[in-house]
Order: structure tokens, then sequence, then C-alpha cells
């Protein structure tokens, strides 16, 4: 019996496009005779994370990345293949962590407790966890600032190891090496002066002593003369209160006495307060001067005679 070559033709076709599709799922990770488990994790960010990323337990790969999805939420659904049949249990972490320097990633399980295992559709806690750049970021910092530092210190060095810096160094120390062989002068100065003056200085500290002995012996005379003098002026302040009030006693009764007067109407004043007929006189002398000065006004000739050739007085004669 013979084969058609259009037959041959179809079988090798579907025999290549088999091995095509078997050889691109074993290059994507995918089993191919073996069964998988399809687990979910929900990250924020997956920064350098991709399809066909290892899932590891302990540096092992269990699994691959097969599907990254963008969430309305902004968050990224990963979904992980698992081959085989591996234990996970549900309260189990898929970390995002990074693999090497490049910030390679990968999700790495952190295995929970208990016997209650993960299904297939099962979504896992999932966190992401620093990476090296991330944790080497601080110590880069300090690190800048540590050559920041150093860089300042050798910049002080440089200015200390100037030739003019040094010549001031130089005048320095000579300045106070000079201001100290000074003081040390002055104090052997004033060693000397106080070993000449020693027996004076002795005599002059008996005297304060026997001063102070005395002024401690004579303490009782003197707390009685201070009371004494306290007792004295005292009596003078007193004194002094006592004669002021009498006087000011005495002038209030003066003047009370002036005030009795001028009411019962004696003397001048008294009779010019109390006498109406004195207000009465200046009351007509002021009538009878404003009727003068009215008549005046109306009849000047009754009071006044003058002539411009003094005629008048010829006539007379």
């Amino acid at each position: 019996m013979k084969i058609a070559n259009e037959t041959k033709v179809g079988i090798l076709a579907a025999f290549s496009i088999a091995l095509l599709i078997i050889g691109y799922n074993f290059l994507k990770g995918n089993a191919i005779f073996s069964s998988e488990t399809v687990l979910y994790a929900k990250y924020t960010h997956v920064d350098g994370l991709g399809v066909s990323k290892p899932v590891l337990i302990n540096g092992f790969q269990i699994g691959r990345v097969d599907k990254l999805q963008l969430q309305p939420d902004g968050s990224i659904l990963a979904t992980l293949k698992i081959k085989g049949k591996y234990e996970i249990p549900k309260n189990s972490i898929a970390k995002l962590e990074s693999t090497d320097l490049l910030g390679s990633k990968a999700i790495v399980m952190a295995l929970g407790t208990g016997n209650d295992f993960a299904q297939d559709g099962d979504t896992l806690n999932a966190n992401v966890a620093i990476g090296l750049m991330e944790a080497v970021q601080p110590v880069q910092k300090k690190a800048e600032m540590i050559v920041a530092k150093m860089d300042s210190i050798l910049t002080s060095v440089n200015t200390i190891l100037n030739p003019n810096f040094q010549k001031n160094v130089d005048k320095s120390f000579n300045s106070i090496a000079s201001t100290l062989s000074s003081l040390e002068a002055t104090s052997k100065k004033v060693d000397n002066l106080v070993g000449s003056e020693g027996s004076r200085i002795s005599a002059i500290l008996a005297n304060v002593e026997a001063i102070s002995n005395n002024l401690k012996q004579n303490n009782q005379k003197i707390n009685g003369i201070l009371s004494n003098i306290n007792t004295i002026t005292d009596q003078v302040a007193a004194a002094n209160f006592k004669q002021t009030i009498d006087n000011a006693n005495k002038a209030v009764a003066d003047l009370q006495s002036i005030v009795t007067k001028v009411n019962n109407g004696q003397g001048t004043l008294g009779l010019l307060v109390n006498d109406t007929k004195m207000y009465d006189n200046l009351n007509n002398a002021s009538k009878n001067l404003d009727n003068l000065i009215i008549d005046l006004k109306e009849n000047p000739k009754r009071y006044v005679h003058f002539s411009v050739f003094g005629g008048g007085n010829k006539k007379d004669k």
C-alpha cells in the first residue's frame, strides 16, 4: 500500500507544527507533559519583573511568571504557574526581590505555616522587598558625606602645609614663648618682692588680726552705741513730728478764730461781709453817677463854658 505524497506532506507539516508548539512552550517554560498550578499575587509596582521570571523557594525554581496585568486601581496582578504539585501554605508571601546588582527580579516564596494549602486560582499575599541598589543608597549617601569631609580635611591640611601659614604659626609660637618668658620673669619679681617684704606683710597681717580681735572684744559696746543712736534718731523724729502737728493745730485754731470774727461782724472785713449799708451806698452812688453822665451828655453847656477869643472873660470884667 502506497502512501500518497500529499499525505506524507500533511503528516510532516502536522508533526512540524506540533514540534514548533512544543518547542515554543518549552522555551517559555511551560510544562508540556506535566500539570501546573496557577496562583496570583498583586503588587504596587513590578520594577524589573517580566514574563518568564522564575518563582523560587530557597533558591530552587518551582515555577515562572506567566502574565502581568494592570488593574484599574493601578496595581499589577501577576499570574504565577507552579510546576508539579508543591504544597504552598495559603499564608505564604510572594516577595518581589532583586536577584543581582543589575536589578533582575524574581518571585521568592516565603513559606507560611499551617496545613491549609493554596489551591489552583488562589491569590497569595505579596510585598516588594528593598532592592540591593535601594539598600545601598543610604550607604552611598554616607560615603559621599565622608568623601566631602575628607576633601575639606585635605584642603585644611594643604592650607597648613602652606609655607606662609607655617611662617605665621612659627611667629605665633615665638610670641607665645616670649609671653611665657615675660610671665616667668614677672613671677620671679613678685616672688622676690614677697620675700623682701615678708616682714612688713606679716606686721600688716598682725595689725589686721589685732583690729579684728578688738572689734570682737568690743562687739557688745558697739551694739549698745548703735542701739543708742537708733533711740536718739527715733526721739528726734518723734519730736519733730509732734512740733509739726502742734503748729498745724495752732494755725487751724487761728483760722477758725478769724472766720468766727468775720461771721460775727467784727472788724472791717466782718462789716463788709455782714452789713448791707455798704452795698446800698455803693448801689446809690452808682445810680447817681449814671444819672450825672446822662445829664452831661444831654446838657454839656451847663457844666462847660469856654470862648475861642476869651470874650466871655472881658464881659465879666
